[in-house]
Protein backbone atom coordinates (compact mmCIF):
# COMPACT_ATOMS: atom_id res chain seq x y z
CA UNK A 1 0.00 0.00 0.00
CA UNK A 2 1.42 3.42 -0.95
CA UNK A 3 1.93 5.94 1.72
CA UNK A 4 0.31 9.53 1.41
CA UNK A 5 1.32 13.08 2.31
CA UNK A 6 -0.43 16.25 2.89
CA UNK A 7 1.75 19.59 2.43
CA UNK A 8 0.49 23.17 2.93
CA UNK A 9 2.03 26.32 1.44
CA UNK A 10 0.52 29.27 0.85
CA UNK A 11 3.24 31.54 -0.81
CA UNK A 12 5.33 31.32 -4.47
CA UNK A 13 8.75 30.62 -1.79
CA UNK A 14 6.56 27.93 -0.36
CA UNK A 15 5.74 26.53 -3.72
CA UNK A 16 9.52 26.53 -4.67
CA UNK A 17 10.90 24.71 -1.56
CA UNK A 18 7.77 22.39 -1.48
CA UNK A 19 8.59 21.41 -5.32
CA UNK A 20 11.85 20.01 -4.38
CA UNK A 21 10.30 18.56 -1.21
CA UNK A 22 8.14 16.28 -3.45
CA UNK A 23 11.04 15.91 -5.87
CA UNK A 24 12.90 14.45 -3.28
CA UNK A 25 9.89 12.55 -1.63
CA UNK A 26 9.32 10.85 -5.47
CA UNK A 27 12.84 9.98 -6.17
CA UNK A 28 12.93 7.93 -2.66
CA UNK A 29 9.25 6.05 -3.02
CA UNK A 30 8.34 6.59 -6.71
CA UNK A 31 4.81 5.13 -5.69
CA UNK A 32 3.93 7.85 -2.62
CA UNK A 33 0.64 9.99 -2.86
CA UNK A 34 1.33 14.12 -2.39
CA UNK A 35 -1.48 15.87 -2.19
CA UNK A 36 -0.63 19.97 -1.66
CA UNK A 37 -1.68 23.45 -1.29
CA UNK A 38 0.38 24.93 -3.46
CA UNK A 39 1.34 25.87 -7.15
CA UNK A 40 2.85 25.42 -10.64
CA UNK A 41 6.14 24.05 -9.41
CA UNK A 42 4.58 21.44 -7.00
CA UNK A 43 2.24 20.33 -9.67
CA UNK A 44 5.32 20.03 -12.35
CA UNK A 45 7.12 17.85 -9.86
CA UNK A 46 4.12 15.43 -9.03
CA UNK A 47 1.55 16.34 -6.38
CA UNK A 48 -1.70 16.97 -6.97
CA UNK A 49 -2.49 20.89 -6.19
CA UNK A 50 -5.84 20.98 -4.11
CA UNK A 51 -5.70 24.35 -3.95
CA UNK A 52 -3.59 26.98 -5.49
CA UNK A 53 -0.95 29.69 -4.13
CA UNK A 54 -2.49 32.40 -6.63
CA UNK A 55 -5.06 32.81 -4.18
CA UNK A 56 -3.72 32.57 -0.67
CA UNK A 57 -1.32 35.72 -0.78
CA UNK A 58 -3.02 38.18 1.92
CA UNK A 59 -0.64 40.09 3.01
CA UNK A 60 -0.65 42.19 6.27
CA UNK A 61 -2.79 42.73 8.52
CA UNK A 62 -4.94 45.38 7.12
CA UNK A 63 -5.49 42.53 4.15
CA UNK A 64 -5.93 39.67 6.11
CA UNK A 65 -8.87 41.47 7.73
CA UNK A 66 -10.61 42.58 4.90
CA UNK A 67 -10.06 38.55 3.49
CA UNK A 68 -11.34 36.80 6.61
CA UNK A 69 -14.55 35.26 5.15
CA UNK A 70 -12.70 33.76 2.51
CA UNK A 71 -9.83 32.67 4.96
CA UNK A 72 -12.39 30.95 6.91
CA UNK A 73 -13.93 29.41 4.30
CA UNK A 74 -10.39 27.79 3.05
CA UNK A 75 -9.63 26.61 6.84
CA UNK A 76 -12.58 24.51 6.23
CA UNK A 77 -12.14 23.10 2.62
CA UNK A 78 -8.50 22.32 4.12
CA UNK A 79 -9.95 20.20 6.62
CA UNK A 80 -12.63 18.26 4.88
CA UNK A 81 -9.77 17.63 2.03
CA UNK A 82 -7.12 15.94 5.09
CA UNK A 83 -10.08 13.81 6.42
CA UNK A 84 -10.73 12.58 2.88
CA UNK A 85 -7.32 11.76 2.25
CA UNK A 86 -6.03 10.49 5.31
CA UNK A 87 -2.65 10.89 4.79
CA UNK A 88 0.47 8.97 6.71
CA UNK A 89 2.04 12.37 7.57
CA UNK A 90 1.09 16.28 7.23
CA UNK A 91 3.65 18.62 6.13
CA UNK A 92 3.37 22.20 6.88
CA UNK A 93 5.44 24.54 4.71
CA UNK A 94 6.08 28.27 6.79
CA UNK A 95 3.05 30.65 6.14
CA UNK A 96 2.03 30.27 10.07
CA UNK A 97 -1.46 32.44 10.01
CA UNK A 98 -2.61 29.29 8.39
CA UNK A 99 -0.76 26.37 9.24
CA UNK A 100 -0.38 26.65 12.80
CA UNK A 101 -4.52 26.83 13.15
CA UNK A 102 -4.52 23.52 10.62
CA UNK A 103 -1.90 21.79 12.74
CA UNK A 104 -4.28 21.77 15.77
CA UNK A 105 -7.16 20.06 13.56
CA UNK A 106 -4.55 17.77 12.15
CA UNK A 107 -3.21 16.26 15.54
CA UNK A 108 -7.08 16.00 16.48
CA UNK A 109 -7.54 13.38 13.67
CA UNK A 110 -4.17 11.75 15.12
CA UNK A 111 -2.02 12.51 11.92
CA UNK A 112 1.59 13.16 12.68
CA UNK A 113 2.44 16.90 11.75
CA UNK A 114 6.26 17.99 10.58
CA UNK A 115 7.39 21.66 9.88
CA UNK A 116 9.65 22.43 7.54
CA UNK A 117 10.46 25.90 7.10
CA UNK A 118 9.01 26.62 10.34
CA UNK A 119 7.59 29.98 10.73
CA UNK A 120 9.54 32.90 11.68
CA UNK A 121 7.94 33.08 15.26
CA UNK A 122 11.41 34.49 16.44
CA UNK A 123 10.62 37.97 14.91
CA UNK A 124 7.45 38.24 16.20
CA UNK A 125 4.23 36.07 17.67
CA UNK A 126 6.93 34.15 20.60
CA UNK A 127 4.04 32.69 22.16
CA UNK A 128 3.38 30.79 18.31
CA UNK A 129 6.30 28.48 20.04
CA UNK A 130 3.45 27.31 22.39
CA UNK A 131 1.31 25.87 19.82
CA UNK A 132 4.57 24.29 18.01
CA UNK A 133 5.09 22.54 21.02
CA UNK A 134 1.95 20.96 21.12
CA UNK A 135 0.70 20.42 17.71
CA UNK A 136 3.65 19.75 15.43
CA UNK A 137 5.56 16.75 15.92
CA UNK A 138 8.82 17.11 14.20
CA UNK A 139 10.87 20.88 13.82
CA UNK A 140 13.30 21.25 10.92
CA UNK A 141 14.73 24.67 10.29
CA UNK A 142 16.79 26.13 7.63
CA UNK A 143 18.12 29.62 9.52
CA UNK A 144 21.62 28.30 11.75
CA UNK A 145 20.08 30.65 14.77
CA UNK A 146 16.55 29.12 14.80
CA UNK A 147 17.83 25.81 16.01
CA UNK A 148 19.16 27.61 19.37
CA UNK A 149 15.98 29.49 19.30
CA UNK A 150 13.65 26.81 19.45
CA UNK A 151 15.75 25.07 22.45
CA UNK A 152 15.38 27.90 24.65
CA UNK A 153 11.58 27.43 24.02
CA UNK A 154 11.87 23.40 24.88
CA UNK A 155 11.26 22.67 21.50
CA UNK A 156 13.70 20.19 19.83
CA UNK A 157 14.70 21.52 16.10
CA UNK A 158 17.05 19.78 13.26
CA UNK A 159 18.48 22.14 11.53
CA UNK A 160 18.85 21.20 7.84
CA UNK A 161 20.59 24.05 5.82
CA UNK A 162 19.03 26.26 3.04
CA UNK A 163 17.00 24.55 0.49
CA UNK A 164 18.10 27.69 -2.21
CA UNK A 165 21.92 26.53 -1.97
CA UNK A 166 20.72 22.95 -3.75
CA UNK A 167 18.21 25.21 -5.91
CA UNK A 168 21.12 28.19 -6.76
CA UNK A 169 23.97 25.85 -8.00
CA UNK A 170 21.91 24.71 -10.69
CA UNK A 171 21.89 27.98 -12.68
CA UNK A 172 24.01 27.63 -15.58
CA UNK A 173 24.31 30.78 -17.97
CA UNK A 174 24.84 31.74 -21.49
CA UNK A 175 24.21 35.54 -21.17
CA UNK A 176 24.11 36.88 -24.83
CA UNK A 177 21.87 33.63 -25.52
CA UNK A 178 19.65 35.08 -22.34
CA UNK A 179 19.53 38.67 -23.60
CA UNK A 180 18.29 37.45 -26.90
CA UNK A 181 15.76 35.53 -25.60
CA UNK A 182 14.38 37.99 -23.77
CA UNK A 183 14.63 40.61 -26.81
CA UNK A 184 17.25 42.58 -24.73
CA UNK A 185 19.46 43.69 -27.98
CA UNK A 186 22.07 46.23 -26.32
CA UNK A 187 24.84 45.61 -24.73
CA UNK A 188 24.22 48.01 -21.41
CA UNK A 189 24.67 45.89 -17.99
CA UNK A 190 21.49 44.66 -16.71
CA UNK A 191 19.60 46.00 -13.06
CA UNK A 192 17.23 43.67 -11.85
CA UNK A 193 14.03 44.98 -10.27
CA UNK A 194 11.92 42.25 -8.12
CA UNK A 195 9.05 44.34 -7.29
CA UNK A 196 7.25 41.37 -5.55
CA UNK A 197 4.42 38.84 -6.25
CA UNK A 198 1.00 40.51 -4.75
CA UNK A 199 -0.88 43.13 -6.22
CA UNK A 200 0.12 46.29 -3.08
CA UNK A 201 3.82 45.84 -2.68
CA UNK A 202 3.64 45.66 -6.80
CA UNK A 203 1.89 48.66 -7.49
CA UNK A 204 3.01 50.94 -4.46
CA UNK A 205 6.86 49.88 -5.43
CA UNK A 206 6.95 50.43 -9.27
CA UNK A 207 6.30 54.24 -9.21
CA UNK A 208 9.13 55.67 -6.87
CA UNK A 209 11.33 52.86 -8.84
CA UNK A 210 10.12 53.68 -12.24
CA UNK A 211 11.07 57.68 -11.55
CA UNK A 212 14.76 56.37 -11.34
CA UNK A 213 15.32 54.93 -14.98
CA UNK A 214 16.02 57.75 -16.69
CA UNK A 215 18.84 58.45 -14.17
CA UNK A 216 20.78 55.66 -15.29
CA UNK A 217 20.63 55.51 -19.21
CA UNK A 218 23.75 53.55 -19.72
CA UNK A 219 21.72 50.38 -17.92
CA UNK A 220 19.28 48.19 -19.34
CA UNK A 221 16.42 47.68 -16.25
CA UNK A 222 14.63 44.61 -16.46
CA UNK A 223 11.43 43.77 -14.22
CA UNK A 224 10.49 40.48 -12.62
CA UNK A 225 6.50 39.89 -13.47
CA UNK A 226 5.25 37.09 -11.76
CA UNK A 227 2.79 34.75 -14.00
CA UNK A 228 -0.41 35.20 -12.17
CA UNK A 229 -0.40 39.00 -12.29
CA UNK A 230 -1.83 40.82 -15.19
CA UNK A 231 0.38 42.89 -17.94
CA UNK A 232 -1.07 46.05 -16.91
CA UNK A 233 -0.09 46.25 -13.31
CA UNK A 234 2.82 46.96 -14.61
CA UNK A 235 2.36 49.70 -16.94
CA UNK A 236 3.79 52.58 -14.82
CA UNK A 237 7.16 51.08 -15.56
CA UNK A 238 8.72 53.51 -18.29
CA UNK A 239 8.79 51.98 -21.93
CA UNK A 240 12.76 51.14 -21.89
CA UNK A 241 12.33 48.54 -19.19
CA UNK A 242 11.91 45.00 -20.31
CA UNK A 243 9.40 42.65 -18.45
CA UNK A 244 10.39 39.11 -18.00
CA UNK A 245 8.16 36.60 -16.78
CA UNK A 246 9.81 33.68 -14.97
CA UNK A 247 13.82 33.43 -15.22
CA UNK A 248 14.34 35.20 -12.21
CA UNK A 249 17.41 33.71 -11.38
CA UNK A 250 18.93 33.94 -14.82
CA UNK A 251 17.95 37.42 -14.21
CA UNK A 252 19.58 37.75 -10.68
CA UNK A 253 22.79 36.06 -12.34
CA UNK A 254 23.12 38.46 -15.59
CA UNK A 255 22.49 41.70 -13.50
CA UNK A 256 25.01 44.01 -12.19
CA UNK A 257 22.62 44.86 -9.33
CA UNK A 258 19.22 44.46 -8.28
CA UNK A 259 16.35 46.26 -6.31
CA UNK A 260 14.43 43.14 -4.62
CA UNK A 261 11.42 43.37 -2.46
CA UNK A 262 11.86 41.76 1.07
CA UNK A 263 11.69 38.38 1.67
CA UNK A 264 12.77 34.93 0.35
CA UNK A 265 14.34 36.77 -3.48
CA UNK A 266 16.56 38.84 -0.69
CA UNK A 267 18.56 35.65 0.42
CA UNK A 268 18.16 33.69 -3.48
CA UNK A 269 19.77 37.41 -4.74
CA UNK A 270 22.75 37.26 -2.08
CA UNK A 271 23.33 33.55 -2.58
CA UNK A 272 23.72 34.46 -6.53
CA UNK A 273 26.21 37.04 -5.77
CA UNK A 274 24.33 40.48 -6.97
CA UNK A 275 24.39 43.20 -4.99
CA UNK A 276 21.04 44.84 -4.28
CA UNK A 277 19.26 47.20 -2.70
CA UNK A 278 16.05 45.79 -0.39
CA UNK A 279 13.06 47.49 -0.23
CA UNK A 280 9.20 47.02 1.39
CA UNK A 281 6.41 49.30 0.54
CA UNK A 282 3.02 48.10 1.88
CA UNK A 283 -0.64 49.56 3.60
CA UNK A 284 0.46 52.28 5.95
CA UNK A 285 -1.70 50.52 8.74
CA UNK A 286 -0.35 47.36 8.08
CA UNK A 287 3.35 48.43 8.51
CA UNK A 288 2.15 50.75 11.73
CA UNK A 289 0.87 47.06 13.52
CA UNK A 290 3.87 45.47 12.24
CA UNK A 291 6.48 48.00 13.66
CA UNK A 292 4.48 47.39 17.03
CA UNK A 293 4.67 43.96 16.96
CA UNK A 294 8.02 42.94 15.59
CA UNK A 295 10.88 42.21 17.57
CA UNK A 296 13.76 42.15 14.86
CA UNK A 297 16.17 45.15 13.52
CA UNK A 298 16.14 43.98 10.20
CA UNK A 299 13.90 43.24 7.72
CA UNK A 300 15.78 40.75 4.83
CA UNK A 301 17.93 37.06 5.41
CA UNK A 302 20.69 38.93 4.15
CA UNK A 303 21.32 41.21 7.18
CA UNK A 304 19.04 38.90 10.01
CA UNK A 305 21.70 36.09 9.40
CA UNK A 306 24.60 37.90 9.14
CA UNK A 307 23.43 39.66 12.13
CA UNK A 308 24.63 43.61 10.50
CA UNK A 309 23.22 45.64 7.61
CA UNK A 310 24.96 44.73 5.00
CA UNK A 311 22.30 45.11 2.69
CA UNK A 312 20.72 48.57 2.69
CA UNK A 313 16.63 48.30 3.83
CA UNK A 314 14.35 51.18 2.44
CA UNK A 315 11.23 51.04 4.29
CA UNK A 316 7.57 52.92 3.49
CA UNK A 317 9.06 56.59 2.83
CA UNK A 318 12.16 55.61 2.82
CA UNK A 319 11.38 54.18 -0.67
CA UNK A 320 11.69 56.86 -2.83
CA UNK A 321 13.46 58.14 -5.98
CA UNK A 322 16.52 60.13 -3.87
CA UNK A 323 16.96 57.08 -1.86
CA UNK A 324 16.84 54.78 -4.30
CA UNK A 325 19.38 56.50 -6.98
CA UNK A 326 21.51 57.22 -4.27
CA UNK A 327 21.72 53.67 -2.81
CA UNK A 328 22.25 51.95 -6.67
CA UNK A 329 24.67 54.26 -7.57
CA UNK A 330 26.39 53.06 -4.51
CA UNK A 331 26.60 49.37 -5.37
CA UNK A 332 26.87 49.27 -9.22
CA UNK A 333 30.83 48.28 -10.66
CA UNK A 334 32.85 51.13 -9.19
CA UNK A 335 30.24 51.79 -6.64
CA UNK A 336 31.84 52.83 -3.15
CA UNK A 337 29.43 49.48 -1.43
CA UNK A 338 29.95 47.17 -4.03
CA UNK A 339 33.01 45.44 -3.01
CA UNK A 340 32.33 44.84 1.13
CA UNK A 341 28.73 43.22 -0.03
CA UNK A 342 29.92 40.62 -2.15
CA UNK A 343 32.64 39.95 0.94
CA UNK A 344 30.03 39.69 3.09
CA UNK A 345 28.07 37.27 0.80
CA UNK A 346 30.95 34.79 0.63
CA UNK A 347 30.52 34.76 4.78
CA UNK A 348 26.92 34.60 4.43
CA UNK A 349 27.14 31.18 2.60
CA UNK A 350 29.13 29.60 4.69
CA UNK A 351 27.18 30.63 7.61
CA UNK A 352 24.55 28.52 5.65
CA UNK A 353 26.14 25.31 6.30
CA UNK A 354 25.77 21.92 3.61
CA UNK A 355 23.55 21.94 0.49
CA UNK A 356 20.91 19.18 0.38
CA UNK A 357 18.20 20.19 2.76
CA UNK A 358 15.15 19.01 0.48
CA UNK A 359 16.97 15.94 0.31
CA UNK A 360 17.68 15.42 3.94
CA UNK A 361 13.87 16.47 4.69
CA UNK A 362 12.70 13.62 2.54
CA UNK A 363 14.31 10.83 3.92
CA UNK A 364 13.20 11.85 7.85
CA UNK A 365 9.70 12.18 6.34
CA UNK A 366 9.69 8.65 4.89
CA UNK A 367 11.33 7.28 7.97
CA UNK A 368 8.77 9.03 10.44
CA UNK A 369 5.75 7.07 8.10
CA UNK A 370 7.25 3.77 7.58
CA UNK A 371 8.01 3.79 11.44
Amino acid sequence: MSHKIFIITGEPSGDLHGANLVKALMSEEGSLEIQCWGGDKMHDAGAKVMKHVDDLAFMGFVEVIANLNTILKNFKLCRKQIEAFKPDLAVLIDYPGFNLRMAKHIKALGIPVAYYISPQIWAWKESRVEKIKRYVDHVFVILPFEKDFYGKHGVEAEYVGHPLLDEIKHIHLDEQKFRDEIGVQNSKPIIALLPGSRTQEIKLLLEPISRIVKDFPDYQFVASKVAWQPKHLYESLPDSVCLLEGRTYELLKSAEAAIVTSGTATLETALIGTPQVVVYKANALSVAIARYLIKIKFISLVNLILDEEVVTELIQADVNAKNLRSELSSIIEGGERRSYILEKYAELIQNLGSKGASKFVASRLLKIIRH
